[in-house]
């Protein structure tokens, strides 16, 4: 059984191409998209989700590919492309009769909501970030054996097939592995949601691993496109991160100013999957966000 937020409804809604996304959906209000990350499913924002709810309409989708959505066979690179990705979402906000709305993201999500923030400037209102670079930087960042941290990056960049067969070998162990390594409290993971991620995350192997591939090239092919344009975020964006800078050598408010002139750049002490082990830090964080 799907684990999801207590209280919310649970729906399915229209991507793009026929594909259909999951989605928990509660509160009243102007509406937040809020995105998961890796190896996660939407249920990582219940704790933010209850606490926004109660101003806002609060709407949190699996990814395609992740979770409860579909996840249609990466027939070509574009399948799984963060533009494509971040269709569905305004697809999916649409389907619920919002034109505009405030989109977060954490992980994988944040890769997502970026890419919306510079296709979608007209829909989106505000954009916050937790936890990454945009895709580009993020390559540009990693260097020598300090970029052993970002491993399975690399490992899901490789042609199709080899990947797939070595982690569907292994599931629990590859996608708990990172639960294990990125949690600073491991106790914001109970052990039901935990079950869930590891579940869900090895039910979706192959989807999975061409999300991360189109990583390591289309959506590469896309940043650079608007680098080279000049693009930037139009709308406010809040971005809180670890102290990424510190530990690869490199200025992460930087990176993300040149992309965001609007922007509130934080750091925080909690571990990676922040929205579960400081939820109050976060909603407070997207509260200050939606009030710019």
């Amino acid at each position: 059984m799907t684990l999801t937020i207590p209280g919310f409804d649970h729906v399915r809604l229209p991507g793009t191409d026929g594909v259909e996304l999951a989605a928990a959906v509660g509160g009243s209000g102007s509406p937040v998209v809020l995105l998961h990350g890796f190896p996660q499913t939407h249920l990582m924002w219940r704790h933010v989700a209850e606490r926004l709810a109660g101003e806002h309409t609060v709407i949190c989708p699996d990814l395609r590919g992740y979770g409860a959505s579909d996840k249609p066979a990466a027939t070509g690179p574009e399948v799984y492309s963060k533009r494509t990705m971040a269709a569905d979402v305004v697809a999916l906000a649409a389907a619920l009769g919002h034109e505009r709305f405030a989109l977060a993201g954490h992980d994988r999500g944040a890769l997502v909501a970026f890419r919306a923030g510079l296709d979608h400037p007209e829909t989106l209102t505000h954009l916050g970030i937790l936890d990454v670079v945009p895709t580009l930087d993020m390559w540009d960042v990693l260097h020598g054996v300090r970029a052993a941290v970002g491993y399975h990056l690399y490992l899901m960049a490789q042609p199709p097939g080899l990947p797939e067969t070595m982690i569907a070998n292994s599931a629990d162990a590859y996608f708990g592995s990172f639960l294990d390594a990125w949690a600073a409290d491991p106790a914001a993971l109970p052990e039901p949601v935990r079950a869930e991620y590891l579940r869900a995350s090895a039910a979706a192997v192959p989807s999975i691993v061409a999300d991360y591939r189109a990583s390591a090239g289309i959506d590469v092919t896309h940043d650079q496109a608007d680098r080279d344009a000049g693009s930037q975020l139009a709308m406010p964006v809040t971005v809180v991160q670890q102290d990424w800078g510190a530990q690869l050598g490199y200025d992460a408010a930087a990176v993300w100013r040149a992309w965001a002139p609007d922007l509130d750049h934080r750091l925080t002490g909690a571990g990676h999957f922040m929205a579960e082990e400081s939820p109050d830090e976060i909603a407070g964080a997207i509260r200050d966000l939606l009030l710019r």
